[in-house]
C-alpha cells in the first residue's frame, strides 16, 4: 500500500516540508501539489534529490492551482512534462478514496 501526501507549501517553507514527508516516505508514494506550491515544482524535485526520495508513483497538481499561475510561468515551468496528472476537485478527491493509498497526509506548514 501506499501513501499520497499533498503538499501546500510557500517557498519558505518547502524545504521543510520536504524534509518531513522524507521521514515516512516509501517507494511508490505520490505527491499532490496544492494551492502555490505547483510553481515551485523545480525546487520539489531539487529537495526531493538532495535527500534521496525516488520511485515516486505520481505528483499531481489541480487544475484550478495551476490556472492561477501566469501562461508565462506555466510555460517556463514546463508542467505536463513534470506531472503525472492535472487533476479536477472531482478527480483529486477520487484519489484520496484510490485504493491504492492506504493513507493520505497533507503537509501544510
Amino acid at each position: 500500500m501506499a501513501t499520497l501526501y499533498q503538499l501546500h507549501s510557500t517557498m519558505d517553507t518547502l524545504r521543510r516540508s520536504v524534509d518531513e514527508m522524507s521521514r515516512t516516505w516509501r517507494s511508490g508514494d505520490s505527491i499532490v501539489l496544492l494551492g502555490t506550491t505547483v510553481a515551485f515544482i523545480d525546487w520539489l524535485d531539487a529537495y526531493l534529490g538532495d535527500i534521496g526520495i525516488e520511485d515516486i508513483a505520481g505528483i499531481y497538481a489541480l487544475a484550478d492551482d495551476i490556472s492561477q499561475l501566469s501562461v508565462d510561468t506555466t510555460g517556463k515551468l514546463g508542467l505536463p512534462s513534470k506531472l503525472s496528472g492535472v487533476l479536477t476537485d472531482n478527480e483529486w478527491v477520487n484519489l484520496t478514496q484510490d485504493k491504492q493509498f492506504n493513507k493520505v497526509v497533507t503537509i501544510a506548514l
